[in-house]
């Protein structure tokens, strides 16, 4: 089922068009990814999404009913700008925004008083975030945009400007949140991010979707019939035993051991081609290459086939 519905959005502003005619379903208790290059239209879609714009064309359904302006309530949304007032302390800060969703005063201080703890902020309370470091800040931010436990939560590059050990914090906070029932849409370029944390994505290029679906899908529809095998034998003896098979992309040897890159041609299957090479080779390993968010985007965005991984071997 899905939480959030966007049904052929598109906005037009004075010279250009940032969406055009976009649907996505985001599913109840997901990970959605939003991916696209800078001027694609992914803060646009955000910006309506927040209520901040209106769309010129096409509907927003939340839980099935068309967003309302009450809904704002339910919604967090982390900006990758920060959004704080630098003259003003941590802590009366972070009690304004909460009480500005709907939380009383009480309520408010009870649950920052646990995620300041839990975040290791108690002595920054009576800071001002000017005196803060870029990753400082963003925490606060984090804390004040779930504070009121919204169903659906925006996070654009939610990892920007922390350490590994904070990203880190950050990130295990985001697989709780959504192991407790929040739906989060997660906009961001790092594509390892996507691989490791979102179930479903969204590319947008050009003001168009031009590919959505789950992650792991998508990964396996874009594979290229490329494996990765080290084995221990005369390469040339490989080569000439596999020449009809597959073609030789790539190759790195140390001492007997070799590594190489093959793409087994149309006809071929793994079992066959392995079959051919065993009688003058010891096989260590064999493995598929399954094209990477990043190669699929990239691939995507400039409207060329993937072939796999780009490689990491020297010759």
């Amino acid at each position: 089922m899905s939480l959030l519905s966007v049904q052929n959005v598109s906005k037009r502003y004075a010279n250009h068009t940032a969406l055009k005619n976009v649907s996505i379903e985001v599913p109840e208790q997901s990970i959605f990814g939003l991916l696209g290059p800078n001027g694609a239209g992914k803060t646009s879609l955000i910006r309506i999404i927040n209520q901040i714009t209106a769309p010129d064309e096409g509907s927003i359904l939340l839980n099935g009913k068309k967003l309302a302006p009450q809904d704002v309530s339910r919604i967090g949304y982390l900006p990758e700008e920060r959004g704080l007032y630098k003259k003003m302390k941590v802590g009366e800060q972070a009690l304004y925004f909460a009480q500005l969703k709907g939380m009383s005063k009480a309520d408010a201080m009870g649950k920052l008083k646990i995620w300041f703890e839990k975040f290791e902020m108690v002595n920054w309370w009576n800071k001002k975030v000017e005196e803060l470091s870029k990753g400082m800040q963003q925490k606060v931010q984090f804390i004040i945009t779930i504070i009121h436990n919204p169903s659906l939560l925006i996070l654009d590059e939610p990892f920007s400007g922390f350490d590994p050990i904070n990203a880190n914090l950050i990130r295990n906070e985001i697989l709780e949140l959504r192991k407790q029932g929040t739906t989060i849409i997660f906009s961001t370029h790092n594509m390892g991010s996507v691989e490791e944390l979102c179930d479903y994505i969204a590319l947008i290029n050009k003001s168009e979707k031009i590919l959505d679906g789950a992650v792991k899908e998508i990964r396996k529809t874009y594979r290229s019939n490329i494996y990765d095998t080290t084995f221990k034998g005369n390469l040339m003896g490989f080569t000439n035993a596999m020449w009809s098979g597959g073609e030789l992309l790539e190759k790195n040897s140390e001492g007997e051991l070799h590594t190489v890159r093959i793409k087994l041609t149309a006809n071929n299957t793994p079992n066959q081609l392995l079959q051919t090479v065993l009688p003058t080779i010891e096989i260590h390993s064999f493995k598929e290459v399954i094209p990477s968010m990043n190669d699929i985007f990239i691939a995507k965005v400039n409207s060329q086939e993937v072939f796999g991984t780009q490689s990491n071997y020297t010759e």
